[in-house]
């Protein structure tokens, strides 16, 4: 059973730096491409970004660009997404998701899916 597990998430300030993090077991992991997606009550899902299996392709939705970075570590069956400059807006619950196709990261369908971190930006 593939299992998905965010941690990280917390309360921070406006501008502030945060790192969260996805391991991913029962799943060889660096067969998965994996993304960032988050969500805040009433509304839907949003594509954060995307990694390819290797870690060398790397997307961004444009809300984010120039301020998350996303990684991963193929040995320690790890993501992880760095924010900076957090704003307000960027509150929501995050959430890591995986596939086994390549082509999830063009279609934005993913199976694989973790319960959620919370990351709260207060003004």
């Amino acid at each position: 059973q593939v299992q998905l597990v965010e941690s990280g998430g917390r309360l921070v300030q406006t501008g502030d730096s945060l790192r969260v993090s996805c391991e991913v077991s029962g799943h060889r992991f660096r067969d998965l491409v994996m993304a960032w997606y988050r969500q805040t009550p009433g509304k839907e899902r949003e594509y954060v970004a995307a990694i390819s299996r290797s870690g060398d392709s790397r997307y961004y939705a444009d809300a984010v660009k120039g301020r998350f970075s996303v990684s991963r570590d193929n040995a320690k069956d790890t993501m992880s997404l760095q924010m900076n400059g957090l704003k307000p807006e960027d509150t929501a619950v995050y959430y890591c998701a995986g596939s086994e196709s390549t082509m999830a990261i063009a279609t934005k369908r993913f199976e694989f899916w973790g319960q959620g971190t919370q990351v709260t930006v207060s003004s």
